[in-house]
């Protein structure tokens, strides 16, 4: 079922409350509020969606409802005194302080206030139906642009019923103090006291596909370009790095122009997706061969999502990565956006250079590898041919030659070097490595003949 949050009033007629907020009532203004993602998703619900933005609806707990947790049930303080002095480096340590603290959390009892407007909300979002949805973390000090919390906190997908929307709240707010969170604020400096976590849950879209998009090059920076990853079912895998994707680069002034913008895409294997279960589970399945050799987007459907990703980063004004689904009928929602922190805070002026100390064998074998390897191959097979003369033609057509008409040596190279002259490749065209007796000046290939 597709979902335009247009279709609904603003706050679905509900009250502003100290506990909870719909995503259109809130703004890029109340990241202390909901958090970064949260924020994120109200800002683009209110401001982007008559742009054809499209962000499936929902609500969020505040960072005060979190916050009167902890104190009403005296939290705050033995949290506070459990991290004095830890050890963040001391992987012991950490993981014994992290496990304490969530049991702590997740054994406590939620305050009644939250619980009836969680409930009520819920209700409200399904029309009483128990409706999948998302209840993803959004920390106060996440998302932001000098630092990114991405992935320390929990998300919990296919989440159906109210006491599963309720428990997973809970856990959400566990996850604030999951042990990589608790190790990235102390190295950030953020004081664990100041930082407070919201729970957004959000309508979920049953996808055919889904990923990421950057709104630039992840490796090199460029960024006249959308970086897209594509994969099937849910995203869940491909946050995780578990899976190979598509990947897709959109040239943005191609975009802006209208002609056609996709300059490169490369197919992953996909072996594997993840989809919903029963009882309000994720479950990850197969995909079957045949539809790993087909790609997850279509061409026209990359452009469409680079256009949201042009739309989004302009209205923000600075590099984006964005996540994003696609349902079974083809539209495409987004579902989270937050800034690129990365490639977009590197000095484009500052090279960088490596020294390789020592030689192993290699685990594994990229692009850029296989390119290196090509082209010592290619090298070596004109060192050859510049030593000990041209092969015959008629390789590729499948004729053979006498060699003894040929002669070895010396007189094959003075035969070939009498024949007539050939044409020579374009200058500067290394792309093809025929072996042209005739094409080249004693004899040689075409690539180290004189050009004329």
């Amino acid at each position: 079922m597709s979902y335009r949050p247009e279709e609904h009033a603003v706050g679905w007629g509900c009250p502003v409350n100290s506990v909870l907020r719909w995503f259109d009532t809130v703004g890029m203004g109340d990241v202390g509020v909901v958090g970064g993602k949260n924020a994120s998703l109200g800002e683009m619900i209110s401001n982007l969606s008559t742009l054809g933005v499209t962000v499936p609806d929902g609500f969020a707990t505040t960072a005060d409802a979190f916050r009167e947790l902890l104190a009403d049930t005296g939290l705050d303080s033995r949290i506070a005194d459990r991290l004095d002095g830890l050890d963040v480096d001391d992987v012991e340590q950490l993981a014994s302080a992290g496990a304490e603290i969530r049991n702590w959390i997740k054994g406590c009892e939620m305050p009644a206030e939250l619980v009836t407007e969680v409930t009520a909300a819920y209700d409200r979002m399904g029309g009483g139906e128990p409706i999948p949805v998302a209840v993803r973390s959004s920390a106060t000090a996440e998302d932001l642009p000098d630092a990114s919390f991405a992935g320390q906190q929990e998300t919990f997908l296919n989440v159906r019923g109210t006491d599963a929307v309720i428990a997973a709240v809970r856990d959400v707010f566990a996850s604030l103090y999951n042990d990589r969170a608790i190790a990235y604020r102390v190295h950030r400096g953020y004081p664990h006291e100041e930082v407070a976590i919201s729970a957004g849950v959000q309508r979920m879209v049953e996808s055919h596909a889904s990923g990421v998009a950057f709104t630039m090059d992840t490796e090199s920076g460029f960024d006249d370009v959308v970086f897209i990853t594509a994969t099937y079912g849910l995203g869940e895998l491909l946050v995780q790095g578990a899976i190979n994707p598509d990947e897709f680069y959109v040239y943005k002034p191609n975009l802006a122009s209208g002609r056609p913008a996709v300059i490169s895409r490369e197919l992953g294997t996909k072996e594997r997706r993840m989809i919903y279960g029963e009882g309000g589970t994720v479950v990850t399945v197969d995909v079957p061969e045949s539809e790993q050799r087909v790609f997850a987007l279509t061409g026209a459907e990359a452009e469409t999502l680079a256009r949201y990703a042009v739309t989004i980063e302009e209205h923000y004004g600075r590099p984006m990565d964005l996540e994003w689904a696609k349902d079974s009928s083809g539209e495409i929602f987004l579902l989270q956006a937050r800034p690129e922190t990365v490639r977009s805070r590197d000095d484009s002026r500052m090279l960088e250079r490596y020294r390789l100390l020592e030689r192993g064998d290699g685990a594994a074998r990229d692009r850029a590898q296989r390119r290196a390897t090509n082209r010592r191959r290619a090298s070596a097979r004109h060192q050859e041919c510049r030593r000990d003369g041209p092969r015959p033609r008629g390789r590729r057509s499948g004729r053979r030659h006498d060699r003894s008409r040929l002669g070895t040596g010396d007189e094959a190279r003075r035969r070939h070097r009498h024949q007539p002259r050939r044409a020579h490749l374009p200058r500067g065209d290394h792309r093809q490595r025929a072996r042209d007796p005739g094409g080249g000046r004693d004899g040689r290939c075409n690539l180290h003949a004189r050009r004329r």
